[in-house]
């Protein structure tokens, strides 16, 4: 987390515990052209392929409308981190620009609380939405068995080392965008033949206004728009990060938003709304429209296999994320020392990554448990709707730390973003957290329990971790208890 947690103040290399001082530093292996794949992959792999049924029930046959919006708003988000981060190259995101603009200890406690339970929240929906798509293929696991697997598989993965993690997500990115790639063909395929409807494209819900079904579907939506903020974590792993960075963030998002209203459009053109709103797995009805002089059993087949491609791939970044937070903030004496423990062959923050992995398998039991009971939602929607509400505040922070920053730290390779922009991203972010707050209420509860889980990891190293530091060394922890 660098300098993050202790109010923006250096590290100090004595306030890790001593066993753990050396090897603890990341190694820059991330090229741009990695860091591009890594923001494309994670933006594209979480709502496209979990929650389009959801937005399409939301707003009706003209639901890409939600998604360019939302794009667009996250994508104002996307230009104050690439200011930011060739301000600030160095692992934290958000936490270290709150703490650079505001000097808040506890407000940057705070919002690095909430980017560790965005990223257990999401790691969770998508986790769900993967066995929804598995029991396309063989559905005699349970669900919740299946999601808990996968998210082993993915820690295991991540514990190889990061390189390796981001050229699986590379790989992983080229596969989920031929499937979305497929979706777009089957629409263009659709069109051809001249059995489009174009009218379905301008189509809102009967009932309610046009405007508030956009800012529904938005909110959804805008799950789908998470993930690139996590690029900003592996600041200290990329090669000429004050050059990569905006590029890739920009430039990911961007391409992100195309693909999204492209298969939007698509999917609205060939299944009706509500089709794609009662399916768990929605885009494999466009696949099972039998468009396409192709077997639709076998088709389906090989498309549930792409999406589960697709959410492993933002999944996994989830995952990576949560270890890296993790390992920043123990490494400033805010949570205990353990989690600054890094393998000695891998380099890999395991203790980190199995933490994470218990609290997403957590998340997922509890889920579970409230459905069966009659008072819980749908895990994917409610878990999402959680993502959404974190990252909307953190955003909104991020923006302000942005324009609070202006005119410090800069240099001639700065980026810097349009000051009406970022006002504008202020604005959207406000009005999409109050309709998601008011909308589902509930979900609060859920953020509180995230909440108290970082509070509790604060309090456990402020009650004891003091043991193991030296006399005299200054630590986070105090920094934040002050």
């Amino acid at each position: 987390m660098s300098q993050a947690a202790a109010g923006g103040s250096a590290v100090d290399t004595e306030a890790v515990p001593a066993a753990d001082r050396e090897g603890a530093t990341l190694k820059r292996t991330i090229s741009g052209r990695m860091l591009f794949f890594y923001v494309l992959g994670d933006v594209l792999g979480s709502g496209i392929y979990v929650l389009i049924g959801a937005v399409a029930g939301a707003v009706g046959g003209a639901f890409w409308v939600a998604f360019a919006v939302g794009v667009t708003v996250a994508t104002v988000t996307g230009l104050a981190y690439a200011e930011l981060v060739t301000k600030y190259p160095r692992a934290a995101g958000a936490a270290l620009f709150v703490s650079q603009a505001f000097r808040s200890p506890v407000l940057t406690f705070l919002i690095t609380v909430c980017m560790l339970s965005a990223t257990f929240a999401a790691a969770g929906s998508l986790a769900t939405g993967f066995a929804a798509y598995f029991h396309q293929v063989w559905s005699l696991p349970p669900g919740l068995l299946v999601a808990l697997g996968f998210l082993v598989l993915l820690a295991v993965v991540n514990f190889v080392g990061i390189t390796e993690s981001v050229v699986a997500n590379m790989v992983m990115t080229c596969v989920e965008v031929l499937g979305l790639v497929a979706i777009v063909g089957i629409g263009i395929w659709y069109v051809a033949e001249g059995n489009a409807d174009f009218g379905t494209l301008v189509e809102f819900k009967a009932e309610g206004s046009p405007v508030l079904a956009v800012v529904a579907g938005v909110a959804l939506a805008f799950f789908a728009m998470t993930g690139f903020e996590n690029a900003a974590n592996v600041a200290e792993e990329t090669v000429e990060p004050k050059k990569a960075f905006p590029r890739a963030l920009v430039g990911g998002m961007a391409t992100a938003g195309v693909i999204y209203v492209l298969v939007a459009m698509s999917a609205g053109l060939v299944v009706s709304s509500s089709t794609l709103a009662d399916s768990p797995a929605a885009l494999i009805e466009v696949v099972e429209a039998g468009v396409l002089p192709v077997s639709v059993t076998v088709l389906a087949t090989v498309f549930a296999v792409v999406a589960m491609v697709a959410i492993a791939n933002t999944t996994l970044v989830a995952v990576v994320t949560q270890s890296r937070i993790l390992f920043g903030m123990a490494r400033e004496d805010v949570v205990p020392g353990v989690f600054a423990r890094v393998h000695e062959r891998r380099r890999s923050p395991w203790v980190a990554l199995l933490f994470s992995a218990l609290v997403v398998g957590s998340l997922l039991v509890a889920g579970a448990v409230l459905n069966r009971t009659g008072i819980g939602i749908d895990v994917v929607t409610r878990l999402a709707t959680v993502t959404v509400v974190f990252t909307l505040v953190i955003y909104a922070l991020v923006i302000v730390s942005a324009l609070r920053l202006r005119g410090r730290d800069e240099s001639g390779e700065t980026f810097r973003a349009p000051t009406v922009l970022l006002h504008l991203g202020i604005l959207g972010n406000a009005v999409l957290l109050g309709y998601v707050v008011y909308d589902d209420p509930a979900s609060l509860l859920w953020c509180a329990a995230l909440l108290g889980v970082g509070i509790l990891l604060f309090l456990l190293e402020l009650a004891f971790g003091r043991r193991d530091r030296q006399p005299g060394a200054s630590s986070g922890a105090e920094h934040v208890a002050h």
